[in-house]
């Protein structure tokens, strides 16, 4: 018996050893399928795998449940009553909270315009935008500078979020104050523009050419004062300017006049508009 069951298995061997000596004498044949011996090999362990999980899905079931251990905490406890008022934590003031102050109408918090003096009723820069309502939209912002693509892109990625606007003149002397609100988060969007402007303000060929002087008690605001511009065919133009930021607000001051403009007003005009904030 044994030996008439391997007559087939021996001429099987013999006949896939011909073929595989053939292949070798000819490399040009197309590769032979993947023998059925394998699939056999395969469909036998998928069938013990099926048969074990099968067998261990049972002993599982025929066990008695495990008890979950008990939770740390088993109830929470909340007061029969609600506090009386006042006892609970008092909520902060806006001097504690600079964020109450801000959060509100931004344009409340605009300093006000001296005595004497009128709201503009020119752009404070040339081909600059008048503000409506106190109010300028990031893009009529961007106006206000050079390269105004540029400005845009970054104060948009910055999350920029308003800007509150005014101006006013005095005779000759205009005066434009800006507060150029970010959205808070992860970017540091008012101490970035604020050092982004500062940055080029020691430079003579667009800034003031020099680093400016510190607004005491501000911990980062400065003023400059411009070399007086002398263009043939105008009146002398003398500009004054004066940085600085308080939370997520930067606060930028300009003041441009035909007649010099003392380190005394632009410095005094800047602690008010920082004390605002």
């Amino acid at each position: 018996m044994e030996a008439s069951h391997n007559v087939p298995e021996q001429q099987e061997q013999q006949q896939e050893l011909q073929q595989d000596q053939q292949e070798q004498q000819d490399p040009e044949r197309k590769p032979r399928r993947r023998g059925r011996t394998t699939l056999i090999v395969a469909a036998a362990a998928l069938l013990g795998l099926v048969g074990g999980s099968a067998v261990a899905f049972k002993i599982q079931a025929d066990r008695p449940p495990t008890p979950l251990p008990p939770l740390a905490q088993q109830r929470l406890s909340y007061p029969a009553e609600p506090l009386a008022k006042g006892a609970g934590r008092a909520p902060l003031s806006v001097k504690d909270d600079s964020r109450l102050r801000t959060d509100g109408d931004l344009r409340k918090l605009l300093v006000a315009r001296p005595k004497g003096a009128h709201e503009s009723e020119l752009p404070i820069y040339e081909k600059g935008p008048i503000p409506y309502d106190h109010w300028l939209s990031t893009d009529e912002y961007a106006t206000e500078f050079r390269d105004d693509a540029s400005l845009f892109t970054e104060i948009t990625a910055a999350g920029i979020r308003r800007i509150a606007a005014a101006g006013w003149m005095q005779g000759h002397r205009m005066t434009g104050v800006r507060l150029v609100q970010f959205r808070a988060g992860t970017e540091m969007g008012a101490a970035d523009m604020f050092q982004g402007q500062a940055d080029y303000m020691a430079e003579s060929k667009y800034g003031a050419g020099n680093g400016g002087t510190a607004v005491k008690g501000s911990g980062n605001a400065r003023y400059y004062l411009f070399p007086v511009d002398n263009e043939p065919g105008y009146m002398p133009s003398y500009e004054a300017r004066a940085l600085g930021w308080r939370g997520d607000v930067m606060v930028d001051i300009v003041i441009f006049d035909t007649r010099p403009i003392s380190k005394k007003d632009i410095r005094t005009l800047a602690e008010r508009q920082l004390e605002r904030l």
